[in-house]
């Protein structure tokens, strides 16, 4: 009887092993899926910064270009409103 209780004891130790390991396999395979997920985050930051960026200095291209128009605008309007010179000859 002694044995049995001794090989009862021992499987529940086996079993109790099996089962902390696979779950241990388990981790390992969701620290792979974290990683995986964690690196694709960390590309989609570093796209989404360099579109930021991009975005500020075409903002800064176009607020240029309007203040050029703007000067031009002036410019047209000015000789619009002055009076014709009379023809040379």
């Amino acid at each position: 009887m002694l044995l049995t209780k001794q090989h009862l004891v021992m499987a529940r130790t086996l079993g109790v092993a099996i089962i902390a390991i696979a779950g241990l396999a388990g981790c390992a395979t969701y620290a792979d899926e974290f990683a995986g997920i964690n690196s694709r985050l960390d590309r989609l930051d570093t796209e989404v910064q360099n579109a930021a960026q991009s975005a500020e200095s075409a903002n800064q291209s176009a607020q240029q270009a309007n203040q050029r128009l703007d000067q031009i605008e002036s410019r047209v309007q000015q000789l619009e409103t002055k009076p014709g010179r009379p023809p040379r000859g």
